[in-house]
């Protein structure tokens, strides 16, 4: 008997089908997803409250920092142009509004300018709003406060203190 040499038709076929799969498989699996768009929702009014897709990141980066009218927002990330709002302390809430400041989409550090001095010892939030009619100018009652995957507002707490430890780098 003589042994059978090279590939059979068969063996051709099987090889070819199984690339072919890997392929599509492939595609499918690296492809990405481009269905995402940057057109801002409209439809949000006055009463609804804004949430993160779960696509979209919104977050910000505020360290505690020396007293005064200005706070430093080391970075907010936002998923469409909006404002980090500064809040005074209110029993362990955000109380009243003592500074605001429009961002771009985008990640980007930031200064506030304050209409009152933080003081000493004192507590603030710096909380994330949307910019609901796109007019670039917080106004409080429309703007409303971003909300994360779990219904929470995006914000970070900080402190005004005279012994701030610097980080460089």
């Amino acid at each position: 008997m003589e042994p059978n040499e090279g590939i059979k038709a068969w063996q051709w076929v099987v090889t070819v089908i199984v690339i072919i799969i890997l392929i599509v498989l492939g595609y499918y699996m690296f492809r990405g997803d481009n269905n995402t768009s940057d057109v801002p929702d409209t439809n949000l009014s006055a009463t609804s409250t804004p949430a993160a897709d779960a696509n979209e990141v919104n977050r910000v980066v505020v360290a505690d920092q020396y007293p005064g009218n200005i706070a430093y927002v080391s970075s907010v990330q936002l998923a469409n142009p909006g404002f980090v709002v500064i809040h005074k302390d209110d029993n362990g809430k955000p109380g009243a509004v003592i500074g605001s400041a429009y961002f771009e989409k985008g990640i980007n550090p930031g200064r506030i300018n304050l209409t009152e001095r933080t003081v000493d010892g004192g507590i603030y939030y710096a909380v994330l709003h949307a910019d609901i009619n796109g007019n670039k100018v917080f106004d409080p009652a429309t703007d409303l406060p971003l909300k994360d995957s779990k219904g929470n507002e995006i914000m970070k707490v900080f402190r005004a203190t005279s012994n701030v430890t610097e980080v460089k780098g």
